[in-house]
This record gives C-alpha cells, sequence and structure tokens, in this order.
C-alpha cells in the first residue's frame, strides 16, 4: 500500500516523522500497519475497533494486563502529588518503599537498589559497578577489569550493554565502537557448537565455559548471563545445573556474576526471579520490563552489601559512583511499581501460574508432531519453537 491517501491520518502521519526500532523503514512504507489506540487486559485495539491478542505482552513486560485499575489509580494519585523529583540529593517515599519491597523479594542478599529508565541502562549500571569494584576493593584488582558472557547473548542496545552482547544481526555494525569481551559458547542443545547430544554430554558447554573463565580469571570483573534462558538469542534454554555451574565457577575464581533479569523476571520463567530455578544468588542483578506492569519505563539494578560497601568513603576517596539519570527514581514509575507488587500478592499471581504453565506446556505438546517444528524450549511461560526445513537434518 504505497498510496499514503488510503490510510488512516495516524498513519499517514506516522510516515512522515517516525523512525521505529529494530525496522527497515523502507519495507515499513509498504505495510498496512495496525494503528494501536487502546489495550484492554490481554487485547490491544486498534482504531477500526479490532482487537489483537497482545502474545508478546508488549516485549515481555505487560505482566496483570492492559490497564489493571490498581495500577493506573496509583500513577494517577502519584501524579496529582508528585511528578517527578531528581534523587540527586533528595529522596520521596515512592523510591523508597520500592527500594525496600525489591530488595525483600530479590535473591537474598541483594540489598542495595540503583534506579535507571531502561533494561540496557540496568546493565550499563551493572558493568560500571562490577568495573569500579575490582578497582576499589580490598586489595584492588584494577587488572580485573574485562567481562565473559556467553555467544548469542542479548543485554540491551547502549554501547556497554552490546559488547557484551552476542547477535551477530543486531550487534556486528557497531564493533568498531566496542570494548573488547570474553565469549563462552551458549549452552544451546539442539544445535550444540560441540557437537554433543544432551543429556548424554553431561553438561560439557559447562565443562568448556569454566574452563573459559579459568583461563581468564585474573583478567574478569564480571561474568554477564540471562538466567536460565537467553531470550532475543532465540530462546536458547539453558539445560539444568549450567547457571549453577556458573555460580561455582565464579565464586572459586573471584569474578562477580551480572544476572540480566530484565525478560525473565518477575515470573516469566514461573519464578518471580530465574535465578531461584537453581537456588543461585548473583552479586549485581538488572530487573526492569514487567517492573511497572508494563505501564512507565523504569528499571533497577541491585547489589550485595558487599559490593556497595566498596564505594563507600569520604569525598576525597573518589569511591563515589558516578552516575545517575534524570528520571532515576521517577516517583510516578516508581508508584506504578509498587502497585504492581500489590497485584502480585493481592492476585497471587506466582501461586497461580504453574496451572498456567501446565496448559501452555500441553499446547506446547501438540506441535511437536508438525514437520517443520525442529525443536520447542520452555521454561515457565518463555518458549521457543524453532522451525526448519527438514527436521532430521535440522535445516
Amino acid at each position: 500500500m504505497n498510496d499514503r491517501r488510503r490510510r488512516s491520518d495516524i498513519a499517514a502521519r506516522d510516515l512522515e516523522h517516525l523512525w521505529h526500532p529494530f525496522t527497515q523503514m523502507l519495507e515499513w512504507e509498504k505495510e498496512d500497519f495496525p494503528v494501536i489506540v487502546r489495550g484492554e487486559g490481554v487485547h490491544l485495539i486498534d482504531e477500526a475497533g479490532r482487537r489483537y491478542i497482545d502474545g508478546v505482552s508488549s516485549l515481555w513486560c505487560v505482566v496483570h494486563g492492559h490497564g489493571h485499575p490498581k495500577i493506573v489509580e496509583a500513577i494517577s494519585r502519584q501524579a496529582a502529588a508528585l511528578d517527578h523529583s531528581t534523587l540527586l540529593g533528595l529522596t520521596h517515599p515512592a523510591a523508597v518503599q520500592l527500594a525496600e519491597r525489591l530488595a525483600a523479594i530479590a535473591p537474598e542478599g541483594l540489598t542495595r537498589v540503583f534506579y535507571s529508565d531502561s533494561g540496557a541502562a540496568a546493565v550499563e549500571v551493572a558493568l560500571k559497578i562490577a568495573f569500579q569494584y575490582q578497582v576499589q576493593r580490598t586489595p584492588p584488582r584494577p587488572e580485573k577489569r574485562r567481562f565473559i558472557s556467553l555467544r548469542e547473548a542479548y543485554h540491551g542496545d547502549t554501547i556497554g550493554a552490546v559488547s557484551v552482547g552476542g547477535i551477530d544481526l543486531f550487534h556486528e555494525v557497531y564493533r568498531p565502537l566496542l570494548f573488547d569481551t570474553v565469549k563462552a559458547e551458549a549452552p544451546y542443545c539442539y544445535r550444540c557448537p560441540f557437537g554433543k547430544t544432551y543429556p548424554a554430554c553431561d553438561l560439557f558447554c559447562a565443562d568448556e565455559m569454566e574452563a573459559r573463565v579459568r583461563d581468564r580469571a585474573d583478567e574478569l570483573a564480571a561474568f554477564i548471563i540471562e538466567p536460565v534462558m537467553q531470550g532475543a538469542g532465540g530462546m536458547i534454554a539453558a539445560p539444568e545445573g549450567f547457571l549453577k555451574r556458573v555460580r561455582k565457577v565464579c565464586d572459586e575464581c573471584d569474578v562477580l556474576l551480572i544476572a540480566d533479569e530484565v525478560a525473565t523476571g518477575f515470573g516469566r520463567t514461573g519464578t518471580m526471579w530465574a535465578c531461584e530455578r537453581e537456588g543461585v544468588v548473583p552479586d549485581l542483578m538488572a530487573a526492569a520490563k514487567g517492573i511497572t506492569g508494563g505501564t512507565l519505563p523504569l528499571a533497577a539494578t541491585l547489589a550485595t552489601e558487599e559490593v556497595y560497601g566498596t564505594f563507600l568513603g569520604d569525598a576525597a576517596s573518589m569511591r563515589t559512583f558516578f552516575h545517575g539519570h534524570t528520571y532515576t527514581g521517577n516517583p510516578i514509575a516508581c508508584a506504578a511499581a509498587l502497585a504492581n507488587l500489590d497485584i502480585f500478592e493481592e492476585e497471587r499471581t506466582l501461586d497461580r501460574l504453574p496451572g498456567k504453565i501446565d496448559i501452555f506446556a500441553g499446547e506446547l505438546d501438540r506441535m511437536k508432531a508438525r514437520p517443520h517444528v525442529g525443536d520447542i524450549r520452555r521454561r515457565g511461560l518463555m518458549a521457543g519453537i524453532e522451525l526448519v526445513l527438514d527436521a532430521e537434518a535440522k535445516a
């Protein structure tokens, strides 16, 4: 549809000015795209009144459905009382209350909360904290300045996040801008990079990952990982025990562990945090997406007291974490997040997940016999169906 006069007013104006993410705009101009004007429960509704099931939860962030009245009311109430206040030299109740709530539900030991406004920003915060921690610890280890991550990893689109990412489709063009990192192979059982077969392989990928960490331990500041399930890289589900092996080798090699729970947090894998599935506590954890129930941009990086303690000192020590955003800890976003956590408790969201997961798993199982389904990977309510031309050859 190249004739813009046949489009709605909003669609035509979109083509005049908007630049969409991850979108080839020349192709976009040919599309008859929907114009969404309303959200209601699981549905998005376009200007013609057509309903669409929001199957990706608007990029994995709408937790309790669109327009949940409790969150809408909390946003309205907070906006009337205090719309925004910087956290530089000031504080406000919503930021304090949310930090308390996040620390209470986080893996035990993650007690300090640093706010930002996107998953990528939360990852950048974690990377900078890990780097500065190594410089300021006792004894200092400034030589530990590199990061290790998995191939096919996705941690966001800012420069630091892209540097620890591993998806060439998204990241290769920016290679000259990135800092060098160490890569371990993704635990991709369906297309094992080592030619092994699970479970007979006895977690060979974990052996290789451990060897990479041990070989570079003296220069590694931190290992960053999407726990249990790598999302954008292809919904790659790590075999059980892999994450625990990552934690173990990080402990043994004096390397911090950063859990990127931006996509996996807030119940997506069946527990509040994916790390809980293997009883792992990271040193730093990035959270975003579902934190406000999909209503407002907010993110948080959580840290242990040990990590936090290395940043304490008088002004002359220069141990301050010199990082922040204009909207860090925005009161309205914090109020939405508090209402979101209230709903988790009042509606027993996590307790109700197993039944939904069973239905989801059963429906996925029905697809296994289809000729072009090569593999189905799932952790809780995160799943991927790998389509192939030839199931036997995995083509």
